[in-house]
């Protein structure tokens, strides 16, 4: 069909992209083997910045709220901004000088203009919306040009991305953080905080997800440029979007901070949602072939001996969920349908509680803090949060709240969960990307950090 790239030409063109997409569960080689066994270097910091001058690539759907966000932040100035559509470019040039800033340099000149841009502008931070297979590139182009890199979400589509974007962090000793969102939310920073003052004992199992009808989307000709997302939805199969559920989940079990993901076994159901949607709203793709079953789910057991399970469903009508759950010895917290939580001697006996109660009680001192700031930003403000703790944190001269391990690990599920679902099901080792770094026990920025 001509609105959609075949499986040849999606490979060239995200090649032409600057990596290798991993398609059947194995990546391109590229990366030395020498150099992923090489030691990580002490994590690496840089001085406190008055001023943090940002460029920003890809100013669509969730683009344009990003620029909002970082107008309204203290000590941010967008300095130039970059499109392959003019028109989105030039909007954003407008609304930044409105908001009284000096107007940004503009980069319009094809879909690899952000080299440019990475090349000759006085940059600290380049941050890329684009669509998912741009994302390692400008991280990189980036990175390589002296700049911090921060992503929307996932920072990577394949492992040998995320080894790319690891082994170009450590060798120009920029961060290269992954913008996840959910990570902020009201409930999961509240549960964060009960299992930090022990309310939840030890957390054994957890349960998260993308649970969230697509098919309207996906299938529009306009929403997703070029639409990009349907082209993952046909040559991709696995999980293509764990990271708004294992990101809190991540914090919240240590991942990285003294535990790691160790395996993963990944099965998917036949495909057939998107196309009895299609054969009602969009008849011309109703015979379309789609790799990615409607519902993907992942086992993940930890180092520790501890389990994750993690679902992707867009393709099936349902209502929104991520399905947080976490689970420890002495309670266990739930958000969907409704946040509900049991604390062992203090909830009634084999009965659930509203979570209200302990939302006022154990509400995280960043969301508290942050509550009015962030009211009226997208998704419930937490999209603020995330813009103002990572430029508060570089102006300050700290670590942001994530990094480059923690964003490789968690959009690593993607390719690993497809080369399980490619395999039958079987269980897959891991990739360390911090080389044995996990097990050092780091605090959280959120709790390290106020800002």
């Amino acid at each position: 069909m001509s609105d959609t790239l075949n499986r040849r030409d999606f490979l060239r063109q995200t090649a032409a992209a600057g990596f290798g997409a991993g398609i059947g569960g194995f990546a391109l080689s590229g990366c030395s083997d020498a150099l992923r066994q090489a030691p990580v270097p002490a994590a690496w910091s840089h001085k406190p910045k008055d001023l943090v001058k940002v460029g920003f690539v890809g100013i669509g759907n969730m683009g344009q709220g990003h620029v909002n966000n970082l107008l309204k932040v203290d000590g941010c100035r967008i300095t130039a901004v970059c499109d392959i559509r003019t028109e989105k470019a030039e909007r954003a040039r407008k609304q930044i000088a409105a908001a009284g800033h000096p107007e940004p340099s503009v980069y319009t000149a094809g879909e690899r203009d952000f080299v440019r841009m990475c090349e000759i502008e006085d940059l600290d931070l380049v941050y890329t919306a684009t669509p998912w297979q741009w994302h390692t590139p400008v991280c990189v182009a980036a990175m390589k040009n002296g700049k911090h890199a921060v992503s929307e979400v996932p920072i990577a589509t394949s492992l040998e991305e995320c080894w790319h974007l690891v082994e170009t962090a450590e060798k120009t000793q920029r961060y290269c953080i992954m913008m996840e969102n959910c990570c902020y939310d009201l409930h999961e920073m509240v549960t964060l905080n009960m299992i930090h003052q022990g309310l939840l004992g030890e957390v054994l199992h957890a349960e998260c997800g993308y649970l969230h009808d697509l098919r309207g989307l996906k299938l529009s000709p306009t929403y997703y440029q070029g639409m990009w997302r349907l082209n993952f939805a046909i040559h991709r199969s696995g999980n293509p979007y764990p990271t708004h559920g294992i990101g809190p989940v991540a914090w919240c079990m240590d991942i990285l901070r003294g535990d790691t993901f160790e395996t993963l076994a990944s099965a998917s159901t036949k495909s057939v949602g998107l196309n009895l949607y299609a054969k009602e709203k969009y008849p011309k793709w109703a015979n379309q072939q789609f790799r990615l079953g409607d519902v993907n789910t992942s086992l993940i057991r930890t180092a520790n001996g501890k389990t994750i399970v993690v679902k992707h469903d867009t393709h099936l009508p349902r209502p929104y969920s991520r399905d947080f759950l976490i689970q420890g010895t002495k309670g266990l917290v739930r958000k969907y349908p409704t946040p509900l939580v049991y604390i062992e001697g203090r909830s009634p006996n084999d009965q659930w509680e509203d979570m209200e109660g302990y939302t006022k009680q154990y509400e995280h001192p960043v969301t508290a803090t942050l509550a009015q700031k962030s009211k009226d930003a997208g998704h419930g403000g937490m999209d603020y949060i995330e813009d103002y703790r990572l430029i508060q944190a570089l102006r300050q001269g700290v670590e942001p709240d994530i990094d480059v391990y923690d964003s490789v690990t968690w959009s690593g599920i993607f390719p690993v969960s497809e080369q399980s679902v490619n395999r039958k099901g079987e269980s897959i080792p891991f990739p360390d990307f911090t080389r044995g770094k996990w097990r050092q026990r780091r605090p959280l920025g959120v709790f390290e950090h106020p800002l």
